[in-house]
């Protein structure tokens, strides 16, 4: 039980120490922040207001090749 205690010890001081960790997690955080910014963005369902400028960009150029062509 000793030794467990030791080595669990030795870990947790191991990974206090190690700077790749925090950087990952850091990493993680920043991923999670891009997620969040882009789910916002778009919103639920596409109906975000990107979504909705792109839509409407996109009817429009639709629009005017329809006319140009007929």
């Amino acid at each position: 039980m000793l030794k467990f205690y030791i080595k669990a010890t030795e870990a947790l001081k191991h990974l206090r120490s190690d700077n790749a960790g925090v950087v990952s997690f850091e990493y993680v955080i920043v991923a999670a922040c891009v997620v969040a910014a882009v789910g916002l963005a778009f919103g639920a369902g596409g109906t975000g207001p990107i979504s909705s400028a792109l839509s409407a960009a996109i009817s429009s150029i639709s629009a005017k090749v329809i006319s140009a062509v007929g």
